[in-house]
């Protein structure tokens, strides 16, 4: 097997993909054998560590979530703990497909609900001017979300936050062998730290690595791991877009 070609078995620690995945489209164009395992999964915290960060909802007025799991722990959790969510109450998503999640829980088209294009920074261009005095609680979780803070604070807005899910590595010693790949793409410093808690004997090697987020890379950089591929950036937005650009280099 040529180096390229071993550059071409690639784990991407993520839920495999849905039907349409740009993923597709690089297999059958450059012969790229991928796998999808993910390294760590997001769970909700439990009550007691929810009250232990003595945040009260009530006292806020408008919520910012970041993922699904979010959602089903805020509403949980308030339900455990008899609040009742007021009619009044805005939601902030980063993106539509985790708005429309909302409809689990709330009437959709009688509540105040805004949705960026899946970034961090779509949420403050989707509150605006017109919603700047709201008080937003943001969810978080227990391993990164200081983006989003720092761009509230940067905007001046009036904000608290909540752990509301957490990370777990997930166990993945005995279905990954990294020896098989000449490629391995992480989304998250959260993956970064489930690589040592699984191999704490991990050596890269000739291991190529791929980033995507300013976060992750700087988990894998100071974890002393060499990055072949970052995104995004203005040629590769996406994970997707900067392999089709390196294999078709």
């Amino acid at each position: 097997m040529s180096m390229l070609d071993s550059k071409k078995r690639i784990l991407i620690s993520q839920p495999a993909p849905t039907a349409g995945s740009p993923y597709t489209d690089l297999v059958n164009k450059y012969g790229l054998d991928i796998d999808f395992i993910p390294f760590f999964k997001v769970e909700p915290v439990s009550l007691n560590d929810f009250r232990s960060q003595r945040v009260n909802i009530l006292d806020y007025t408008a919520i910012v979530f970041s993922s699904r799991t979010a959602i089903d722990s805020f509403f949980n959790l308030a339900k455990k703990m008899r609040v009742t969510i007021p009619e009044t109450m805005k939601y902030f998503c980063q993106s539509e497909a985790i708005a429309l999640y909302l409809q689990k829980y709330i009437v959709y088209r009688k509540r105040k609900i805004f949705f960026g294009n899946g970034t961090s920074a779509s949420l403050i261009d989707c509150i605006g001017a017109k919603h700047k005095n709201e008080k937003f609680l943001i969810s978080c979780t227990d391993s990164l979300r200081g983006d989003v803070k720092a761009m509230f604070t940067n905007a001046k807005y009036n904000f608290g936050s909540a752990i509301l899910v957490r990370t777990v590595c997930s166990d993945i010693k005995q279905n990954v062998d990294l020896s098989k790949y000449g490629m391995v793409v992480f989304y998250s410093p959260s993956d970064v730290k489930s690589l040592f808690q699984n191999f704490p004997e991990f050596t890269q090697k000739d291991l190529l690595l791929a980033t995507y987020g300013k976060g992750t890379a700087k988990a894998a950089k100071d974890a002393s791991l060499a990055i072949e591929i970052e995104a995004p950036t203005p040629e590769s937005p996406s994970i997707a877009a900067a392999l089709s650009n390196y294999f078709s280099k």
